[in-house]
């Protein structure tokens, strides 16, 4: 009868557990590499957590980055606030986690000159764009319309939230729609030069933007702020469609660092495709098509990034977004080709193995992939990867020799939640465990049969009752 009323009570107090899960898949090592999911907070693994995060309240937080240990995540008209002058306005949010174990950390609620920064609508996207530059500086850039001549890019204070104009660039002649934006190099060009770019959505047009070490920005294309492209895959594609998106490779030698000779475009309609400064097309899903047509993304999706490690390019990209065919916004890591060609590419992995949702984002079309090289103990490069698709989930890996999945500490047996208590808590952890609403790890097998199940449940509820 104990544990008929208690059952009872925990239906009515369910909880959200406090802990992150990982997506709870085996990856095998290939080629020496080896990948695991340190922590995943999605509407597949933790739906409950997810449901309660700010990330599920709407579709607004759209990029994130990795900056120093920590995710950020942008979101503009995130809260109401009231100027000075009695004004109200939808305040963007930065939203923080720790990279390493998924825990939240405090929110930065965006200001520019000592004002709550947004404006009165939240489809405004003030806070569209997030990145990190490469001398650790972060930067928020807006949504550029098609009726905004000039894309701002501020510098953000990461223990304020206080942003600084950092630059305003210059459309030229030719003004289209620019959602998303990518920059190699120093924002603050103090200690390096800065490239910026940028493509028009719904347009052939690509802005590049340029400024040498303690100067100011000028037309990236030979003077020019802009070229429009004439040369896609698939070759049927005439222009970029919507929301598309551009990643920037840094050069080869330190002259030609941040310059941005060399960089992937992504445009909803086309497949991600590497092109240079003249618009020349140097390698696309084209030399992949017919041998491993497997690996071409599904259209409708925009987000790809590259890394090095041991010695060895890779590429990040997107597989499909939330309508995928069998996918549910994945990405697929490979290494490149002999000369950082897409032919001749190797699948690794696919991340995650399942998904990370299948819900629609009312078409925000871009998927935030992060490369960050460090370290491990040994010294031996190891990458941290950052997977988020607004509106579905966020997950972090990491990939290198002998990088190892979180261990969770036994602490006290049962409990699962990791507050130094066995409660009511722990009895509803498990529950989602065993109902699949949140991942299975080594910690909810409290009676250690190697399974996660009713009888874990009333284990815990013994020990809650003390019997």
């Amino acid at each position: 009868m104990k544990k008929f009323l208690l059952l009872v009570t925990l239906a009515i107090t369910a909880m959200t557990t406090a802990w992150a899960a990982t997506d709870g898949k085996t990856y095998e090592e290939v080629n020496g590499l080896k990948c695991v999911n340190l922590w995943i907070m999605d509407r597949v693994h933790t739906p409950a957590d997810f449901n309660a995060s700010p990330l599920s309240q709407g579709t607004y937080a759209r990029m994130a980055t990795l900056n120093e240990g920590v995710v950020y995540v942008s979101r503009s008209g995130a809260q109401l606030a009231v100027t000075e002058t009695g004004d109200s306005i939808l305040q963007c949010v930065v939203y923080r986690f720790d990279a390493i174990t998924g825990e939240r950390l405090a929110d930065l609620p965006l200001t520019f000159e000592g004002k709550p920064y947004g404006t009165k609508e939240a489809a405004s996207l003030s806070a569209n764009n997030i990145g990190t530059d490469h001398f650790g500086h972060m930067w928020v850039a807006p949504y550029a319309s098609e009726a905004n001549t000039i894309q701002k890019v501020y510098q953000l204070n990461t223990e304020t939230g206080e942003l600084t104009l950092a630059c305003e660039l210059e459309k030229g002649d030719v003004v289209v729609r620019v959602d998303y934006i990518d920059l190699v190099g120093d924002i603050t060009r103090e200690q390096a030069m800065c490239t910026i770019m940028g493509m028009g959505s719904q347009a052939a047009t690509v802005y590049r933007w340029q400024a040498e070490q303690d100067g100011d920005f000028e037309g990236g294309f030979e003077g020019d702020t802009y070229i429009d492209f004439t040369m896609f895959y698939p070759e049927t594609v005439t222009q970029w469609g919507y929301a598309p998106y551009v990643k920037i490779c840094l050069g080869e030698d330190e002259e030609s660092l941040y310059r941005g000779d060399l960089f992937w475009l992504d445009g909803f309609q086309t497949a991600p495709a590497l092109y240079d400064f003249s618009g020349e097309l140097i390698t696309s899903f084209e030399e992949v098509v017919a041998d491993s047509p497997e690996l071409v993304p599904e259209a409708g999706t925009n987000g790809v990034t590259e890394f090095s490690l041991d010695g060895r390019n890779f590429i990040a990209y997107s597989k499909a977004q939330y309508s995928g065919d069998g996918h549910g916004c994945q990405a697929y890591i490979c290494e490149l080709g002999e000369g950082m060609m897409l032919e001749g590419m190797t699948k690794y992995w696919q991340i995650p193995a399942d998904s990370l949702g299948k819900v629609s984002d009312s078409g925000t079309r871009i998927h935030c992939l992060n490369a960050q090289k460090g370290v491990d103990a040994q010294g031996n490069e190891e990458i941290t990867l950052l997977t988020y698709k607004c509106y579905n989930g966020i997950g972090v890996y990491k990939i290198g020799k002998n990088v190892v999945g979180p261990t969770p500490d036994p602490g006290v047996k049962g409990d699962i939640n990791g507050d130094g208590v066995v409660d009511i808590a722990d009895v509803n952890a498990c529950i989602d465990m065993i109902l699949g609403l949140q991942a299975a790890t080594a910690v909810g097998d409290v009676n250690g049969d190697g399974n996660v199940d009713v009888a874990d449940m009333n284990a815990i509820i013994d020990i809650v009752l003390g019997l």
